[in-house]
């Protein structure tokens, strides 16, 4: 392999290490995000257990509030988003540790491929 195509392999592998960083950023940040939304959801479940099933429940659609059908619906969609959410969670979390292999194993590539091209610059 010539110089000149190792060069050229080298820096597709250095942009292919910084494309998979961004891509775990991005992970990283949607994690966050669903992991805020699992606690706003945790909270909401734990004050419908305070409530008694007389107390007027409303739901947030959009930026109207809706009174809800009662306090069983209310729990049973809250669950069932508590559930995506966990799933998304999982998920994502599958995925940062695919992504950080791959990080691990690119950065490994790159740093061998300077110190051969150090090697043969010497």
């Amino acid at each position: 392999m010539n110089e000149e195509d190792m060069s050229q392999q080298l820096q597709d592998q250095i942009n292919r290490l910084q494309q998979l960083r961004t891509q775990l950023q991005m992970i990283m940040q949607q994690n966050q995000q669903i992991k805020i939304k699992l606690k706003e959801v945790e909270e909401a479940l734990e004050e419908l257990d305070k409530t008694n099933a007389k107390t007027p429940i409303y739901k947030s659609i959009g930026s109207v509030l809706i009174k809800s059908n009662g306090k069983n619906e209310v729990i049973k969609d809250l669950k069932s988003t508590k559930e995506s959410l966990d799933l998304r969670k999982n998920t994502l979390n599958k995925q940062e540790g695919r992504i950080k292999e791959k990080i691990n194993e690119m950065q490994s590539k790159v740093q061998n491929a300077l110190k051969l091209k150090n090697k043969a610059e010497i």
